[in-house]
């Protein structure tokens, strides 16, 4: 549902979404695209209008893209405009109470847009949109796509990895993400921040270690705290990285692919290690050096190819590693829902093929003895246990160590709060209330050939 209040910048906020969803449409990421919509210098309430404008519209997509070809009398080329019309319908199914002033400020954004011939168009097609939205809706919405606005190869992908919880991930999927935070622990713990929250104001509750679940989102500028590093926005998936890599003081840690740092930070938190952070990306490198001076921490930053170690790597070998994997992000589409609409089933091997690379690449430079955590924010089997099943195969070397909570068909409504206590040797956690999908998998470095144990390493 659109918390859009009604305003006269509803035709500018059309309008500024219309031409980020245009570059999405275009293959462009949703955040390469909100991102040069700020250098624009939107007024702040503008910018939040069309950001919510265009999550609604791609949450809602797999059933207003396919009543926007019905209602059209021909398919429209042009992106921005298509673009527009998408917004336009996906308001009136969230606001169908507020139906004559979205479809006059939609006319409007068309004019302000350049599209002046178009203003019978669009309000032509929003017009008929809204008397027969209701029978239109229910169609689509009895179709596989439509209820569960996915791309169909996505959803039988989930359904024959996860044939119990499948359909309970693709409904998580379309729900609004949980703001989840970590507690700096070097500064004070879960319960005390919680404290200050409601001191401030604002109702939380645990999830475990040092994650809290905020019961409605806010600016992260109005968190108590969170200038002076005490607190970090962090989904308690993703904050598992770090107690399951088993960080010590002293250790030399390498975190692989680590922008924009939120990891690297958490290591520190738990541990006075040494941690050298690695990027390919030079934009987002500079976001961990960012984030850890917040929270007034350190780590050597380079920019580089972790599939090519040498260009980095002095030699000495790494008492624990963290691959963070580039993937296909499925487990995290609540929170980039551009996400499922761009990826293709062929683009699974291709990220299959990269985690490989960087796996075997990695693995070089991990001391005997040590351990190297395997993650991934993906679904797909294919890029979690398949990828670790044929790493063992190639690495003799090699054991998979036993998890703190987890299974290959993990968790949903609920069970993730606290992770169970028994020991599994892969964590594929599925996406549900309380956090998004994530894999995880400990691999071990025999300390010789034929014995060394690393999991008391």
């Amino acid at each position: 549902m659109s918390s859009l209040a009604l305003s006269p910048s509803l035709a500018e906020a059309f309008a500024a979404a219309a031409e980020v969803l245009r570059r999405v449409i275009e293959g462009e990421s949703l955040n390469a695209a909100f991102a040069e919509l700020r250098r624009a210098s939107l007024e702040r309430t503008l910018f939040a209008a069309a950001q919510d404008l265009c999550y609604n519209t791609l949450r809602g997509y797999g059933v207003i893209d396919v009543a926007l070809e019905r209602l059209l009398d021909k398919p429209l080329t042009d992106t921005r405009l298509r673009a527009l019309l998408l917004a336009a319908s996906a308001e009136l199914v969230a606001r169908p109470q507020a139906a004559h002033a979205v479809v006059h400020q939609a006319v409007e954004a068309a004019v302000s847009l350049g599209y002046s011939r178009a203003k019978g168009l669009v309000n032509a097609v929003l017009r008929s949109f809204q008397r027969r939205m209701q029978p239109l809706l229910r169609e689509i919405e009895g179709t596989e796509l439509g209820r569960y606005r996915h791309p169909q190869w996505w959803i039988d992908a989930l359904r024959r990895a996860y044939p119990r919880d499948w359909e309970a991930v693709l409904l998580h999927s379309n729900r609004h993400p949980p703001m989840t935070l970590r507690v700096n622990c070097r500064r004070l713990s879960a319960d005390a921040y919680i404290e200050k929250l409601r001191q401030s104001g604002f109702a939380a509750r645990p999830l475990g270690g040092e994650a809290v679940l905020l019961e409605k989102p806010c600016r992260v500028d109005l968190l108590p705290g969170f200038g002076l590093g005490e607190v970090s926005v962090q989904d308690a998936g993703a904050q598992r990285a770090a107690h399951l890599l088993d960080v010590r003081d002293g250790m030399r840690v390498l975190d692989a692919c680590a922008a924009p740092g939120g990891k690297t930070g958490h290591i520190l938190e738990l541990a006075g290690c040494d941690v050298l952070a690695v990027d390919s990306d030079g934009v987002r490198a500079r976001q961990i050096a960012e984030n850890l001076q917040r929270l007034q921490l350190s780590a050597t930053i380079i920019v580089g190819d972790s599939r090519e170690p040498s260009s980095f790597w002095g030699g000495e070998p790494f008492d624990r590693i963290l691959l963070d994997a580039p993937c296909s992000a499925s487990g995290v589409v609540r929170r980039h829902p551009d996400i499922r609409w761009q990826r293709r089933a062929s683009d699974i091997p291709e990220f299959a093929r990269k985690q490989s690379q960087l796996l075997d690449a990695l693995w070089r430079v991990l001391g005997p003895g040590g351990k190297m955590l395997y993650a991934t924010c993906s679904l797909f089997p294919e890029e979690n246990a398949d990828q670790i099943d044929a790493f063992l195969a190639r690495h003799a070397d090699a054991a998979l160590l036993p998890l703190s909570g987890g299974t290959r068909e993990g968790h949903t409504e609920g069970e993730q709060s606290q992770p169970p206590s028994v020991a599994s040797t892969e964590g594929q956690f599925l996406t549900c209330a309380d956090s998004d999908g994530f894999y995880y998998a400990l691999l071990g470095k025999k300390s010789s050939r034929h014995g060394g144990d690393p999991e008391n390493a």
